[in-house]
C-alpha cells in the first residue's frame, strides 16, 4: 500500500509586542548594505511594516518559554522599529507581526536562508515600476522622497525604462546587459535604436560606447562651436533635440538635427555681420563659419592703433595688477583652499584682460573702405578680422592712372633735345653716324640731364653703394628687414632700392589649417606687429632703425617665416625645397608630435586605406594591437585606430624628420620598407595577411568573431 506524502505545516503568525522582542547573536547580516536603518524606519512611519519578522521563543534552562523572543531574521526591521520607538514615534508594546518557528532548524540557518533566498528586484521591474508611479502621477522629486534616491537616479530609472520595449524584452531575456540598455537611453527615438542593435547582432563589437557613437554618429556635441555660438536654448526653441546620457559625463549631449543647427548659425552670422558693419562703419563684412587658410590674400591690410590710455586707467591698471601679484604670491606659499581667494584672483584676471584686449582704433578714412571677416572660433566665440581693402576700393593716386604724365614724360624727353631737334629742323632723317655741319646752339637755361647720363651715374652709385651696404652687416640687416616689412605688412616693395624677393604661398585647398595653434599663433602675432608699426610705408625705415636689436631680430624672423613652403603637390614634387625643409627642421629641433599633431580620423585615418591604418597602429602599438581592429569596417577601424594612437607619438612618412627616430622604427617593423640613397620607398606589395581581399574575409567572419569576442577585449583594454 502506498504511503502518503506527510503534509507540511507552515510556522504559525501573531502579533508580539514591540518589548518582548530581542535581537538574536545568531543574526548572520553583519555588513551595513542597502537602505539605511533610518531611511527603512522613514519607510516603515510611512507605510507600515511589509514582512513579518522571524522569531523563536526564548526557553529557560528548564526549558520553558519566557515571554521573550528572540529576532534571528529581520534585524534590520527590528532596528528601524527599535528606532522609532527611542524617537518617541512608536509604542513599546506596539504589536509587530512575526512568523513564529518551531525550532527544527537552527537560528543560525533561518537567518542565512532569509538573506540567501531573497531574490533581489530585476532592474528592469525597479525602471517599469518607477515609471507606472510617474504616470500615476507622481513627480520625480515625490519618487525619489519616497524610496530614499537622488532626483537624478529616479530620472536615469525613467529614461532606462523609456528605452524601446523590443530592446528591454532582450534585456529581461539577458540577450542584452544594463550597460548597454543605458547607451541606448541617449536617444528617444526607438526606430534608430533598434536599428542600431540589428547592426551590433552582425557586427564584432558590441560595447557601450559603440552603441552612443553609432547613435550619435549624425550629431552634433553640444561643446561643438557651433552650437556654442548659436546656444542649445536658441536650438531647442527653434524645434530642436538634444540627445543626453544621463548615465556617463556628455559635455551638454548632443545635437540631433544638424540642419537645423547649421540654418540658426548662418542667421546669427547674418544678424551679427550687419550689426558690426552698422555699429563700426565698415564698407563690408563677410561672415562664415570658417574662412580657409589666406582668405586675405591680395587685399591690403591695415592695423588699427591701440586705445590711448588716460591716467587714471593706468593707475587703475596698475592697482589691478599688484593686487593679482601679492595675492598670487600669497595663495602659492599657502597650502589651504580659498574658493574666496580663487574667484578674487579670477575677477583680477579678467580685467587685466578686458584692459590688454581692448579693441584698436581705426582711421575713419580707413574704416570707409576697408572690410572685415567675421567667422566662428574655435571656442565658439565671434572671431572678427578688421582692416583689409578690396583692389577695387583701393584709393586711386597720380601714378595710378595710366593716361596721367605722359605729357611730362613727353615735355622731359624734348627738354633733352635742341631746340632744332624739337622741330624736326636737324638731324631728324640724318644717317647713323653722319658728322653734323652745324653745331647746335647752346640754350642757356639749365635744362634736366639726359637720361643716359643719369643712368651711368646711378649705376655707379649702386656699385658704390652695394660695396659700403656689404661692409655694414647691420645696416645691411635692416635693409632686408626693411623690404620684408614692406613685402608682408604694405604690398609695397616699390619703396625700397632693394630687389629682393619674397612670396607668401597660401594652403586655401586644406580645410581646418586656420584654426591650428600654429595659424592662429602667426595670426596674432601679425596683428600685434601691424599694431606698432606706422601707418605710412615711408616712416618704415626711421622706425626699424629705432627698434632694440631684440625686436629687429624677431620681425625680421616673423617675416622670413611666412615664405617658407614645405608643401609637396602632384604637380610640383620640389624635391630640393623638401630636402632643405627637413634640414631646417633639424636645425630647429622641430618634431611635430611635440607640436601637438596627433593622427584622428579627419587628420589621416580617415582618409587613408584600411592597409595604412593598420600599418601606423602596428608601428605604434605592435602586431596584437593590429590584430585586434584588422576585422572592422573602414569607418570604425580608423576610429579605433585613433584611440589606440592617442599619446603614442606616431608620425606618418610625410610629417617625420630624416633623422628622427621613428624613421628607424618603422623601418624596423615593417618589413616592406626599404631604404635608397637615404630616401624611403614604400614596397606595392604587402604580406597576404593585410591585402584588402584578407581583411574583407576576417571581416565577414562573423562566427570566428564571436568566438574572439571576449579575448580580444581583454587584449584591446591591455593594450590601451
Amino acid at each position: 500500500m502506498a504511503q502518503a506524502n506527510a503534509k507540511i505545516t507552515l510556522n504559525a503568525t501573531c502579533d508580539i509586542p514591540f518589548n518582548k522582542l530581542v535581537l538574536s547573536q545568531a543574526n548572520v547580516r553583519r555588513v551595513k548594505a542597502g537602505v539605511s536603518i533610518e531611511d527603512l524606519a522613514e519607510d516603515i512611519a510611512r507605510r507600515g511594516i511589509l514582512t513579518s519578522l522571524n522569531v523563536r521563543p526564548e526557553l529557560d534552562t528548564e526549558g520553558r518559554e519566557t515571554g521573550i523572543y528572540r529576532v534571528p531574521a529581520g534585524g534590520r526591521r527590528y532596528r528601524a522599529l527599535d528606532l522609532l520607538v527611542k524617537q518617541k514615534r512608536l509604542s513599546k508594546t506596539a504589536p509587530v507581526p512575526c512568523v513564529i518557528s518551531t525550532g527544527v532548524t537552527s537560528e543560525i540557518e533561518d537567518s542565512l536562508a532569509e538573506n540567501v533566498h531573497r531574490e533581489d528586484l530585476h532592474p528592469l521591474d525597479q525602471f517599469r515600476a518607477f515609471k507606472a508611479l510617474a504616470e500615476e502621477g507622481l513627480g520625480i522629486d515625490d519618487i525619489a522622497a519616497r524610496f530614499f534616491v537622488s532626483s537624478a537616479v529616479v530620472r536615469q530609472r525613467l529614461r532606462l525604462a523609456a528605452v524601446s520595449p523590443a530592446l528591454l524584452d532582450l534585456y529581461a531575456e539577458g540577450e542584452m546587459n544594463l550597460d548597454q540598455v543605458m547607451a541606448f537611453s541617449i536617444t528617444e527615438d526607438h526606430a534608430r535604436q533598434e536599428q542600431v542593435w540589428e547592426a551590433l547582432v552582425r557586427a564584432h563589437s558590441k560595447e557601450a560606447y559603440f552603441i552612443r557613437r553609432l547613435l550619435t554618429e549624425t550629431a552634433v556635441r553640444a561643446v561643438d562651436r557651433r552650437a556654442v555660438y548659436v546656444g542649445v536654448e536658441a536650438y531647442e526653441a527653434a524645434g530642436g533635440i538634444v540627445m543626453r546620457d544621463l548615465f556617463e559625463q556628455d559635455n551638454g549631449g548632443w545635437l540631433q538635427d544638424p540642419a537645423l543647427l547649421e540654418q540658426l548659425v548662418f542667421e546669427k552670422l547674418k544678424r551679427d555681420a550687419e550689426a558690426l558693419k552698422a555699429a563700426e562703419g565698415w564698407m563690408w563684412v563677410e561672415a562664415a563659419i570658417d574662412f580657409p587658410y589666406g582668405h586675405m590674400s591680395g587685399l591690403r591690410r591695415f592695423y588699427g592703433r591701440q586705445h590711448p590710455v588716460t591716467e587714471e586707467e593706468r593707475a587703475a591698471h596698475e592697482a589691478i595688477k599688484t593686487e593679482y601679484d601679492q595675492i598670487e604670491a600669497d595663495y602659492a606659499a599657502s597650502e589651504d583652499y580659498s574658493a574666496e581667494t580663487e574667484a578674487r584672483l579670477d575677477e583680477l584676471g579678467t580685467a587685466i584682460d578686458a584692459f590688454n584686449d581692448r579693441r584698436p582704433v581705426f582711421a575713419p578714412e580707413d574704416i570707409a573702405i576697408g572690410g572685415a571677416f567675421a567667422s566662428l572660433s574655435a571656442d565658439g566665440t565671434l572671431k572678427i578680422e578688421r582692416g583689409f581693402v578690396r583692389p577695387e576700393d583701393q584709393p586711386k593716386t597720380a601714378g595710378d592712372d595710366p593716361g596721367e604724365g605722359e605729357d611730362d614724360e613727353d615735355d622731359v624727353v624734348r627738354s633733352n633735345m635742341t631746340s632744332g631737334e624739337a622741330h624736326g629742323a636737324v638731324g631728324r632723317d640724318q644717317p647713323s653716324g653722319t658728322l653734323q655741319t652745324e653745331e647746335p646752339e647752346e640754350d642757356e637755361r639749365l635744362r634736366p640731364l639726359s637720361d643716359r647720363l643719369v643712368e651711368d651715374l646711378t649705376a655707379v652709385r649702386t656699385i658704390a653703394l652695394r660695396n659700403a651696404l656689404a661692409n655694414d652687416p647691420t645696416t645691411a640687416f635692416i635693409a632686408a628687414l626693411h623690404v620684408l616689412v614692406l613685402k608682408i605688412f604694405y604690398h609695397a616693395a616699390g619703396e625700397s632700392c632693394l630687389e629682393l624677393g619674397l612670396q607668401q604661398t597660401f594652403f586655401a585647398q586644406t580645410q581646418g589649417l586656420k584654426e591650428t595653434t600654429w595659424a592662429v599663433e602667426i595670426d596674432e602675432r601679425q596683428t600685434a606687429w601691424g599694431q606698432d608699426l606706422p601707418q605710412a610705408p615711408r616712416d618704415l625705415w626711421d622706425f626699424l632703425l629705432a627698434l632694440d636689436e631684440a625686436s629687429q631680430r624677431a620681425l625680421f624672423a616673423h617675416c622670413v617665416s611666412l615664405s617658407v613652403n614645405a608643401v609637396a603637390q602632384l604637380w610640383n614634387r620640389r624635391p630640393g625645397a623638401i630636402a632643405h625643409a627637413d634640414k631646417l627642421a633639424s636645425a630647429l629641433g622641430f618634431d611635430m608630435a611635440e607640436q601637438g599633431w596627433v593622427p584622428t580620423v579627419d587628420s589621416y585615418l580617415g582618409r587613408v586605406p584600411k592597409v595604412r591604418i593598420l600599418e601606423a597602429v602596428r608601428q605604434a602599438k605592435g602586431e596584437d594591437a593590429a590584430q585586434l581592429i584588422d576585422h572592422l569596417k573602414k569607418g570604425d577601424m580608423a576610429r579605433e585606430a585613433e584611440r589606440l594612437l592617442a599619446g603614442s607619438g606616431w608620425l606618418p612618412e610625410p610629417l617625420r624628420r630624416p633623422d628622427d627616430d621613428s624613421v628607424e622604427m618603422t623601418k624596423a617593423a615593417d618589413p616592406t620598407t626599404e631604404v635608397n640613397d637615404g630616401h624611403t620607398v614604400t614596397d606595392a606589395h604587402l604580406p597576404p595577411s593585410l591585402t584588402e581581399e584578407a581583411v574583407t574575409e576576417r571581416a565577414s567572419d562573423e562566427d570566428e568573431a564571436r568566438q574572439n569576442d571576449g579575448f580580444n577585449e581583454r587584449r584591446l583594454e591591455a593594450a590601451e
